[in-house]
């Protein structure tokens, strides 16, 4: 949300799911901060995320955002969002939508360190025959639906979506905010505050 103003090849490749992450199933819990950049001034949200399904053989996963010490809203904002998981079968790392252009996907995806060695490959057809099984992150585009607790005149907008990388080690997420609407390249930084819970295995919805 914003203030409102490794390499596989060859078209037979058998398309094969990110690995399980103990920390991405339902229930787990995220804490952090998102960077909004308004007027030439930057602000930080705090922001906590939970994960309220998820279904990796078709790569959807869905959860709530809270954010806190937001500008003109007096009580925290929480959104529902649902998200793509890239995984080559269901997603790949071109968009189509939401008024994101490969290019401006492109442009996003290479924020992350990690997305470096599979760049050539997503940049000739978003990366179809990509094998991610066995890749330390997983890549996933967030788009919050709709508000929970106020109502659309909260002085925010949920137009735009994040580009999402998840650490399978650490649990640790690291997204970007996008909407041409908005100040580009607001960041968000979550850490797992789940770490004690065992499991690395997504539920199904």
């Amino acid at each position: 949300m914003r203030r409102s103003s490794i390499l596989g090849s060859g078209s037979n490749h058998e398309h094969t799911s990110p690995p399980p992450c103990t920390l991405l199933s339902v229930g787990q819990a995220f804490s952090g901060t998102q960077n909004v950049s308004i007027l030439q001034k930057d602000e930080a949200w705090r922001v906590n995320v939970r994960i309220q399904g998820c279904d990796l053989n078709h790569g959807y996963l869905c959860g709530t955002m809270e954010a806190l010490d937001v500008p003109m809203a007096d009580s925290p904002v929480v959104t529902f969002w649902e998200g793509e998981i890239v995984d080559t079968k269901n997603h790949t790392f071109f968009t189509g939508k939401w008024e994101a252009k490969p290019e401006d996907d492109i442009r996003h995806w290479t924020k992350f360190p990690s997305f470096s060695p599979l760049l050539s490959k997503v940049e000739v057809d978003g990366g179809r025959y990509l094998d991610l099984s066995n890749y330390p992150c997983i890549f996933m585009r967030w788009k919050e639906q709709y508000f929970v607790n106020v109502g659309t005149d909260c002085g925010l907008t949920i137009a735009g979506f994040y580009y999402v990388c998840f650490s399978c080690s650490d649990g640790s997420i690291n997204g970007f905010y996008y909407d041409p609407n908005s100040s580009p390249f607001q960041k968000l930084e979550l850490k797992s505050t789940n770490e004690g819970r065992l499991g690395f295995i997504f539920s199904s919805l």
